[in-house]
């Protein structure tokens, strides 16, 4: 068996940039503040609550825009993990151009904090106090 080459290692790492790269080329090409183009999220539909994801959409835009003020307005939570999801793609794409595998397996711990987090910002974005975390 020859070893994979390079370009084929980073065939899914560049497979999956392009998903993203594609989807916020959409997202900040079709505006979601102008009705009509993306559905309502359900849970703010029926409850009146926010979910985590609420304002995602909104933030995506701003962000592609370098607007990063209205980004974290819109959704906090997720304008954070954009530049995670940059660092942690880089280190896919640098593991599989050495030809490893990224190892990463988050303790239990970390699982916890992440849901911690997930639902205190969910928790305190429906609070009266929360309203700068509205989208």
């Amino acid at each position: 068996m020859r070893p994979a080459s390079v370009l084929g290692r980073l065939a899914v790492p560049a497979g999956v940039l392009a998903a993203v790269a594609g989807a916020f080329a959409y997202v900040g090409t079709v505006d979601p503040n102008r009705p009509g183009h993306y559905p309502v999220c359900p849970l703010l539909h029926f409850t009146g609550l926010y979910c985590p994801g609420c304002g995602g959409l909104r933030s995506a835009h701003a962000f592609v825009h370098g607007d990063l003020l209205a980004a974290l307005h819109d959704n906090a939570l997720a304008t954070v993990g954009y530049p995670l999801f940059a660092l942690v793609w880089a280190l896919w794409a640098l593991a599989a151009v050495r030809g490893r595998p990224l190892r990463f397996v988050p303790s239990s711990a970390q699982l916890w904090c992440v849901g911690v987090v997930a639902a205190v910002f969910t928790v305190v974005r429906n609070l009266p106090f929360g309203g700068w975390f509205h989208p």
